[in-house]
């Protein structure tokens, strides 16, 4: 293994620091609860949007927090649900008189942490809502969850749900809207390498030089099968051929899209897939009104994408449209 890396017990917590340290004017870090959060929180007069799930998988989540985003993230070690009490505090510190919307990507472990400590901050008299994502269609079912996992597509649910709050919504019409957001978004993807967690040491699992994994979740968990590798058309169809009648999308439809990088594929190869989707979609009357390129949601240094549709309508547009602030900046 060669990382960048100290104790890999203190990768989670030096990493924050430094996010921390990048942007003083901000974001604040407060290292007992692994939670970065927006210096100008908590607000009265807005719903704080928490977000948490596993390290590993930045940007996601630590480096969206902001201005149009989420109000914090708390996140535990990597692939690792944070634990409740992290959660807990989180909550406690970022209450607000409009509530706090709690988004959960659906594993097992993430919902066990906030179901608890939503039940734990409702008996304080806290008003809490969660709101479950769960937009990758590759399986039903696996190693970390019970129904489908919550992947690169939770980036639209923070943005719109951001944005909502950012306005002064209500918890409940924040709650319907990422719900919504969350109801017509589908993403699949593909994994070409394994990723190593530090604290391992070695990969999570082993692809020959000619395999790919196809519907890999993005802890490294098996997704519909293991494939031979070909060429970026085949893997187009394949990734569009699951999601697009999933839904369905269809003829007619305005959709954003999304390549997201999971960590080890160059930019350049993102949007080649980006370009064949984008005419593949043409092909059957769907219009790209939306383009999102990069990384969102990784797995360390996993090479590979996935892809993401979203059933857009002006509502939806508008709130993707509103402005947001992030640490996650190329300027």
């Amino acid at each position: 293994m060669k990382k960048f890396v100290n104790d890999p017990k203190q990768f989670v917590p030096e990493m924050l620091t430094g996010i921390a340290l990048a942007n003083p004017d901000t974001l604040k870090y407060e290292p007992k609860y692994n939670l970065i959060m927006r210096a100008d929180a908590p607000r009265a007069d807005k719903v704080s949007i928490v977000q948490g799930s596993g390290s590993g998988h930045e940007p996601a989540h630590v480096m969206v927090v902001g201005k149009g985003m989420l109000d914090g993230a708390c996140p535990g070690d990597v692939f690792a649900a944070p634990p409740m009490d992290y959660v807990y505090e989180t909550v406690k510190l970022l209450r607000s008189d409009k509530g706090v919307l709690l988004l959960v990507n659906n594993y097992t472990g993430d919902r066990m942490a906030f179901d608890m400590a939503k039940e734990m901050s409702e008996a304080e008299g806290i008003k809490v809502a969660t709101l479950f994502i769960n937009d990758d269609v590759a399986v039903q079912d696996s190693t970390y969850t019970v129904g489908r996992r919550g992947v690169a597509g939770n980036f639209f649910v923070m943005k719109c749900v951001g944005a909502a709050a950012e306005e002064g919504a209500e918890l409940d019409e924040v709650v319907r809207i990422g719900e919504k957001v969350n109801s017509v978004t589908r993403s699949m993807g593909i994994a070409l390498t394994a990723c190593t967690p530090p604290a391992k040491g070695s990969p999570l699992f082993e692809l020959g030089e000619d395999e790919m994994e196809v519907g890999v979740g993005i802890h490294g968990e098996p997704g519909r099968r293991r494939a031979t590798l070909v060429t970026a058309d085949e893997i187009v169809d394949e990734l569009l051929g699951a999601v697009v009648p999933d839904l369905p999308y269809a003829s007619g439809d305005r959709v954003a899209l999304m390549i997201n990088g999971l960590g080890g594929t160059p930019i350049s190869e993102l949007y080649l897939l980006f370009g064949i989707a984008h005419r593949k979609l043409a092909d059957q009357g769907i219009t790209v009104a939306r383009s999102y390129v990069g990384e969102y949601c990784t797995s360390l240094e996993m090479a590979g994408a996935s892809l993401t549709l979203v059933k857009l309508d002006d509502e939806i547009e508008r709130l993707l449209e509103a402005p947001a602030e992030i640490a996650y900046r190329v300027f």
